[in-house]
């Protein structure tokens, strides 16, 4: 065996050992392998970081932006409030969910269409009366098989139609691959709904954590043009909230309790408890904004700021000052929006609250507060509240009919995939659905630098042979191409259940192709096998990201995605190898 051929093996044999341990992040795993590679000799430095020119790589970045872009403009709130609707039961439900979930997740990046989906998912499942754990996990696998059914609906997609055009110089069209995915799609929305639901567990939500997690009172002020004027508590869906509950309101300085009946008005003031979450989840309803105890709001408009507690130390300046005396919007250019104190909720307007060493504020801020005193001795801890801005709803039109234009661009033929992408994301800048500051840092250059350290991997197991020597161990010499692809399709799986997706797929596309060549056939339906294989992650919570997203606030066990992900993935198996190779001939 020559010498850069063993060399490979043990790089590809370490890395997928390092990605299942977990005990090294996957871009440091896959950048230390290029490295390797390189410094051995075995891959050119100019091979070697073909990856990161990749027309795949740079449309994946491109989607990041596109779904920052629905997000911030709060387009996927507004599309699931017209589509989800009420239901009767957990059944009805997820069915409900699967409409907008498997449509929004095939036009855009589905890790973001789950990041949006949660919040909103949760806070229906409470106002239904429905255990949120029965809706999270089928709202990822509804995703992650929605996200099979255009080009460019996951990564791994986009990936793979990457290799073909670079190998064999084969383009895919946007929904040539529907052709399998929409069937596994109703399938698996089929399971769901019938076998999936009774596997589910019933844990409770976040709302009976709430007494665990340190806790804050906000006060929120109903505007003038708000919807919610002349809406009672429980129409407004402010009943029951995902992290925390309303407790009273106050109207003209006449303190109320809050029943449900109760008729809202323009300058109630709204008074919250709850989790730090819940300041975030209710920035997110339009008509709501939080009452500024300074006297005196930010300047920079609403989509501009995030919310960030800070916990004070003995150098800050207003120590036994109340917030209205310490002038803190003069002083740091953040509005206090509440006090918590040894894990609870200070009693009393908050205006008259004074600081103590250690308490804990939770702040309205400019993005850029975090970096400024994350390191100056007035706060002992300055952390920024993930997806905390809320969104600018008059966008959200404006968001969608972009994402339409840049499908209808590439199916007309009119630009490429990574052209739309191209054109899609700048326009969400140009037209402020998301700022460029916002754009860049929702860029996950983590994902983008394990997808180039992969396909240099790939193409040092092609060059050397090792994907050849690793075809003809796992499979056997007289397998028949159906046969192969049934490994091919198993392995990939096993692979995606360990490791990343998209590391999965470059690995197992050289392996694929050298079988394939070995059995003189066309490399078309592994390669398919494989980027269904590879989105294919239901058994294990680690092998995809949506699954991981699910997996706190459903308060999920690791062995419930086995439990209702074994059969799923079994379904999905066996639909691939029967439609995949009527479709793509061998």
């Amino acid at each position: 065996m020559p010498i850069e051929t063993l060399i490979t093996l043990i790089t590809f044999v370490s890395v997928i050992a390092a990605l299942v341990t977990n005990r090294v992040s996957a871009d440091l795993v896959l950048l230390g392998a290029l490295t390797i590679l390189v410094t051995t000799g075995v891959l050119t430095p100019n091979k070697a970081l073909a990856g990161f020119s990749s027309p795949g790589l740079l449309t994946i970045a491109c989607l990041y932006v596109i779904a920052a872009g629905l997000m911030e403009s709060g387009a996927v709130y507004w599309a699931s409030g017209y589509l989800f609707g009420s239901s009767p039961n957990p059944r009805t439900a997820v069915l409900k969910l699967s409409l907008p979930t498997s449509i929004l997740s095939a036009v855009t990046n589905n890790t973001a269409v789950v990041a949006m989906f949660i919040p909103a998912v949760q806070a229906w499942a409470e106002r239904l009366r429905i255990s949120p754990s029965k809706l999270l996990i089928p709202l990822s696998y509804i995703a992650i098989l929605g996200g099979t059914c255009t080009l460019i609906g996951t990564s791994t997609n986009l990936l793979v139609d990457d290799f073909l055009k670079q190998e064999y110089n084969y383009n895919m069209g946007m929904f040539e691959i529907a052709a399998i995915g929409v069937p596994i799609t109703l399938l698996g929305c089929i399971y769901l709904v019938t076998i999936g639901i009774k596997l589910l567990p019933s844990h409770g939500g976040v709302e009976s954590q709430i007494t665990e997690l340190r806790e804050y009172c906000v006060e929120f002020l109903i505007e003038a043009n708000s919807a919610l004027v002349e809406k009672s508590i429980a129409e407004a869906g402010l009943r029951n909230l995902n992290s925390g509950y309303l407790i009273e309101i106050r109207r003209k300085d006449i303190t109320h309790s809050a029943p449900p009946d109760w008729i809202l008005q323009a300058d109630d003031i709204l008074v919250f408890i709850g989790a730090p979450n819940l300041s975030s989840e209710l920035r997110k309803v339009r008509g709501l904004r939080a009452v500024d105890h300074d006297m005196s709001g930010l300047s920079s408009e609403r989509n501009q700021r995030c919310l960030v507690e800070v916990v004070l130390g003995h150098e800050f300046p207003a120590i036994g000052q109340s917030v209205r005396e310490s002038k803190f919007r003069s002083r740091y250019n953040a509005v206090v929006l509440s006090v918590s104190r040894d894990g609870n909720r200070l009693p009393g307007k908050i205006g008259n609250l004074k600081y103590k060493v250690g308490d804990m504020l939770l702040l309205e801020a400019d993005f850029d507060f975090v970096d400024q005193y994350r390191f100056r001795k007035d706060f002992l801890l300055v952390s920024e509240l993930r997806n905390s801005t809320p969104p600018d709803h008059r966008k959200a039109p404006i968001a969608m009919c972009i994402v339409v234009a840049m499908i209808a661009s590439t199916m007309s033929g009119l630009t490429s995939i990574l052209g739309s992408a191209l054109l899609a994301s700048g326009a969400m800048i140009i037209t402020r659905c998301v700022s460029a500051s916002k754009a860049r840092r929702q860029i996950d250059l983590k994902v983008l630098a394990v997808i180039a350290g992969a396909f240099a991997l790939g193409a040092a197991m092609r060059d050397t042979g090792a994907a050849a020597h690793i075809a003809t161990t796992f499979i056997p010499e007289n397998a028949t191409p159906l046969l192969s692809l049934c490994i091919i399709y198993l392995l990939t799986v096993m692979f995606t259940e360990v490791i990343t997706n998209n590391a999965a797929a470059i690995l197992m596309l050289p392996i694929a192709q050298s079988h394939s060549e070995l059995l003189e056939v066309s490399m078309l339906p592994f390669a398919v096998a494989i980027m269904i294989g590879a989105s294919a992650s239901f058994i294990t919570p680690l092998g995809y990201q949506t699954n991981m997203m699910v997996l706190g606030p459903g308060r999920y066990k690791f062995t419930d995605f086995t439990k209702v992900g074994l059969p799923l993935s079994i379904l999905v198996g066996i639909t691939t190898i029967l439609i995949v190779p009527r479709i793509w001939g061998f």
